[in-house]
């Protein structure tokens, strides 16, 4: 029986290791990265852009990331994948979908050519055909790892060069992920990117320990079912969510200043903290959570032409309550 153990450890572990990884630590923070890969990549669906995921990050003893989804492993299941991670979406689709025919292409930023099936709407959660993945770059540093990705579809005239690097600024527990989006098509890019971060403070369970905080007065526009409630600028946990219970609902209160992209996460057993910020402002926020994960998911627009692009940054700070 040991034996067998064992060897059934080791494969676990001869498998984990087979994922395309990199560290980076700016001496106060440490944390691991999966990379894109078409055969080996971790995560392989067509829901999420493919770089910049973060499967753990480590500050003064404390945790934020990590495996929140329990369902068994595929990579390519929509949610499998560790925070945080952006998803672009036009119209709730995919960019071209709409006029797309089935057996046609479309784009998912950050993921590349996808073939649309002939279905009667789209739908978000489906791992659809990846006929074009474009060319992934990476270019690993001991703080920062920057992703590159060129991708063109000449079916639709869609075509960009996406850029991503994730850095630790140096002395001080703050991490920033840096974007940039050229279009390098014939269309315009008119898109919501949001940020799905699938906190996992120190993988307590979803309760009254977390608190969210917002600079405005929050609001959400559907009940939570007694689980949470907004009050004032916070939303809180009036019970520990269960294993199949989700708390989930819109949220409103922000306006168009860039001041409102500031976003708290904490846990007061514990102390961990994260303070989300951006230099752009958000076109709305969409709040999820369930036992295993709080996301709040911050959503900001862009319009991009023919030969301009569009940058952005979003910035984490780590601290402690305690």
């Amino acid at each position: 029986m040991k034996f067998f153990v064992a060897v059934c450890l080791s494969a676990v572990q001869m498998f984990a290791a087979d994922f395309p990884e990199a560290d980076i630590s700016n001496g106060l923070i440490k944390a691991k990265l999966y990379l894109p890969d078409t055969g080996k990549g971790y995560y392989r669906a067509t829901r999420f852009d493919w770089s910049g995921q973060i499967s753990s990050l480590d500050y003064k003893g404390h945790t934020y990331f990590g495996e929140w989804n329990q369902a068994p492993y595929d990579p390519k299941l929509h949610d499998a994948i560790m925070g945080p991670v952006e998803e672009f979406l036009t119209d709730g689709t995919g960019l071209g979908y709409a006029d797309a025919k089935a057996g046609g292409t479309f784009i998912k930023i950050g993921v590349g050519v996808i073939r649309k099936a002939d279905e009667p709407k789209f739908q978000q959660f489906k791992t659809y055909e990846i006929v074009d993945p474009g060319k992934w770059t990476v270019k690993k540093h001991g703080d920062s790892v920057e992703f590159i990705q060129t991708v063109k579809d000449p079916t639709s005239g869609y075509a960009y060069a996406y850029t991503k690097i994730v850095r630790l600024v140096k002395g001080k527990p703050e991490l920033v992920l840096e974007h940039r989006l050229k279009n390098t098509g014939t269309k315009d890019i008119q898109s919501e990117v949001y940020e799905h971060n699938f906190y996992m403070l120190d993988k307590q369970p979803t309760g009254p320990d977390v608190v969210v905080k917002f600079p405005f007065e929050v609001h959400a526009t559907h009940g939570f079912g007694g689980l949470a409630e907004t009050r004032g600028k916070e939303l809180i946990y009036l019970k520990e969510l269960e294993n199949r219970q989700s708390a989930q609902s819109d949220l409103t209160g922000f306006g168009p200043d860039v001041k409102d992209y500031d976003i708290s996460v904490e846990n007061r057993k514990t102390g961990a903290g994260v303070r989300q910020t951006s230099d752009r402002p958000l076109t709305r926020i969409n709040y999820w959570s369930i036992r295993t994960t709080a996301c709040p998911e911050a959503y900001i627009h862009m319009d991009i032409k023919p030969g301009k692009e569009f940058t952005w940054k979003i910035a984490y700070e780590f601290y402690t309550t305690k």
